[in-house]
């Protein structure tokens, strides 16, 4: 099996952070989010990874050659952004037999050993979510195959959102009809979507199912990488008291690098501080602390700090990017320390 990873995206909703890094490098947990996607796939026998990436793509070339040496691994640049389709074309020569298609910005747990011995033309992996309207759906027909993909529809069919992890037995059949949905002009904003893709597939005969993921975190916007920092750091932190590192106390779930230097504050819950970051002086919670960061004297709450970033005093809420320097103002919007989701 080979797996196609597109990643080239200009992460407009993640930035600043990803005016200095790709998307799936941004840290979540201590660790890039590319990271628990890939760990997601040690049951599958897999050949290659091919990953579609960007401008940034040295970056995650180097990031997976150095960690995840034990995979084969190709990067191809997609130079125009022509969409998701457009991206898994670029890597047609390289894909005969079975494939695998999944997106870096969601984490998920789901038994992939259903495809071990799969015999259909294809499967999608889906979540039951609350408002349908706001995702990509697919409606089962009587048959239980899947008989439409529907983006974002107004009056909602089925609750099952599709989350970005797709199996195709035969990949050529797929990239036959991403050429059948290009030769069409059918885009959104000059994008091409695999969904239209898989639906020429569907309308052409072929059979996919739905299989259901147990867990289903975004990690494409500042809030959802929060809120998946939350539910990762849960499953991480075994300890079940607030415990002292020197001079701070630590508050679980929390995540602190053996390499950080923490004195005289509270870490936590929820708070992830990276390798090298120095933290003085300060309460840290529900935020994340990239490598080298300096914060001191500070209260932070629901923050993202990029890399080598130095933040100073008061009562923030702050989305910092690498090698920045903040000395904000007292936050007046106190409300958000009354929930963690």
């Amino acid at each position: 099996m080979k797996v196609i990873i597109p990643a080239a995206g200009y992460g407009t909703r993640m930035r600043p952070h990803t005016h200095t890094r790709p998307k799936p490098l941004v840290p979540v947990a201590g660790r890039p989010s590319l990271d628990f996607v890939l760990d997601a796939l040690e049951p599958l026998p897999i050949e290659e990874l091919i990953f579609i990436v960007g401008k940034m793509g040295e970056q995650m070339k180097e990031h997976v050659q150095k960690n995840y040496s034990q995979y084969e691994s190709r990067f191809i640049e997609q130079k125009v952004m022509r969409g998701q389709a457009d991206a898994i074309a670029l890597a047609e020569e390289y894909v005969k037999g079975d494939l695998l298609t999944l997106f870096v910005d969601t984490l998920f747990e789901a038994d992939l050993t259903v495809l071990s011995d799969y015999k259909e033309d294809g499967a999608m992996f889906v979540a039951e979510v609350p408002d349908p309207s706001r995702f990509g759906i697919a409606v089962e027909g009587e048959d239980g195959f899947v008989k439409k993909l529907v983006e974002k529809p107004q009056q909602p069919e089925s609750n099952m959102a599709v989350v970005g992890l797709y199996y195709f037995k035969d990949s050529q059949w797929l990239f036959r009809a991403i050429h059948t949905l290009m030769d069409s002009g059918r885009s959104l904003k000059g994008e091409y979507y695999l969904a239209d893709a898989i639906q020429v597939m569907i309308d052409e005969g072929a059979k996919f199912r739905a299989f259901p993921v147990s867990v289903w975190e975004d990690t494409g916007t500042w809030d959802a990488v929060l809120h998946a920092n939350r539910y990762l750091l849960r499953g991480m932190d075994t300890a079940q008291k607030p415990y002292t590192r020197g001079s701070a106390v630590i508050i679980p779930p929390s995540f602190v690098s053996p390499d950080a230097e923490i004195e005289c504050s509270v870490i936590g819950p929820y708070a992830s501080i990276s390798e090298g970051a120095i933290v003085r002086d300060s309460i840290v919670k529900n935020s994340i602390i990239g490598v080298e960061a300096f914060v001191s004297g500070a209260t932070l709450f629901g923050s993202i700090i990029g890399e080598r970033a130095t933040v100073e005093g008061g009562y923030q809420t702050l989305n910092v990017g690498d090698d920045s320097t903040t000395t904000a103002a007292n936050s007046s919007n106190l409300e958000v320390d009354e929930t963690f989701k």
